[in-house]
């Protein structure tokens, strides 16, 4: 899997994106996005090669044998495995956020797309805190027990925003208008959106919490001989749990509802954090889970 909190972090663009759609429209603000991307690859090519005295490694065998052996190392050690098979589950619930939280915002909260980049907004604020505090809060808890705590936090976090349009009727019932402009917002939409926020907020910082230390994890257990299949490996089955988990959550909001489904995202991302908790991964230590290239393949 990759670094679950770096895959694919919000940040304030949300913000500004959604102010560019509800002002120039959507198309205009893709093209803008577009022109991002542009530069951002432009430079990239400005940038100088940089020569390294290590050269690659290299490994002799077929591409089948390797791909094989990629596949024993992860799913048949003790920590690995089961981390693994959270993070598969995890994308699924994922794409299942991804695919409905629009619709929440958009249909049910019904406050525009400025209101949705500000809720993904929370997100990357979220990221950035989590981010800041995960070696400080990993030193002291242990890789193990802090990415378990981190994973049970996230559906809970799910919960609160799927729980969010209940508090805007708790409030009192709402119009069918749209409401373009944070200044329009009622008092049941600022409480719904408060609400919205926070969960995306607490969701995101638990994931950068989490991030640096599974990066720092995969990388420090692995012997270098077998990282390249390692990454391979896990980018390919996480990218797969994605085609399964959006429809899935398409689906289910279109025969239910966008919090219905997001409460059923919220229990896959149980299953997820269970998976880590009743495991061996929930005593996970660096210092003693690294082994040789040698012992790695055996």
């Amino acid at each position: 899997m990759e670094p679950l909190a770096l895959e694919s972090r919000p940040s304030t663009g949300s913000a500004v994106a959604g102010g560019l759609v509800a002002l120039v429209t959507a198309p205009f603000a893709l093209l803008l996005g577009a022109t991002t991307h542009f530069v951002s690859g432009v430079v990239l090519l400005s940038l100088k090669h940089a020569a390294t005295d290590k050269p690659p490694l290299r490994t002799e065998g077929s591409v089948r044998r390797k791909v094989g052996e990629g596949l024993r190392w992860i799913y048949r050690h003790p920590r690995l495995g089961p981390l693994a098979w959270s993070s598969h589950a995890w994308f699924i619930g994922s794409a299942m956020m991804g695919a409905v939280l629009p619709a929440l915002v958009l249909d049910d909260l019904r406050i525009g797309a400025l209101g949705l980049g500000l809720v993904l907004t929370g997100a990357g604020i979220g990221s950035v805190v989590g981010t800041l505090i995960s070696i400080r809060i990993g030193q002291r808890w242990g890789t193990g027990r802090t990415m378990v705590t981190a994973r049970l936090i996230q559906p809970v976090a799910l919960a609160l925003i799927a729980f969010s349009p209940l508090v805007a009727v708790a409030y009192g019932p709402l119009t069918d208008q749209a409401y373009g402009s944070p200044a329009d917002w009622p008092t049941p939409l600022w409480a719904a959106f408060a609400v919205a926020v926070g969960g995306q907020f607490l969701f995101w910082m638990s994931m950068g919490v989490e991030g640096p230390l599974e990066m720092g994890y995969w990388q420090a257990v692995t012997p270098d001989k077998l990282i390249a299949r390692m990454s391979a490996t896990k980018r390919s089955m996480n990218r797969g749990m994605i085609v399964l988990g959006a429809p899935l959550g398409g689906f289910v909001a279109t025969i239910t509802s966008s919090s219905i489904a997001l409460w059923a995202a919220a229990g896959v991302m149980l299953l997820s954090a269970s998976m880590l908790l009743f495991s061996k991964f929930r005593n996970a230590n660096v210092e003693n889970d690294q082994l040789t290239d040698e012992e790695a393949l055996t």
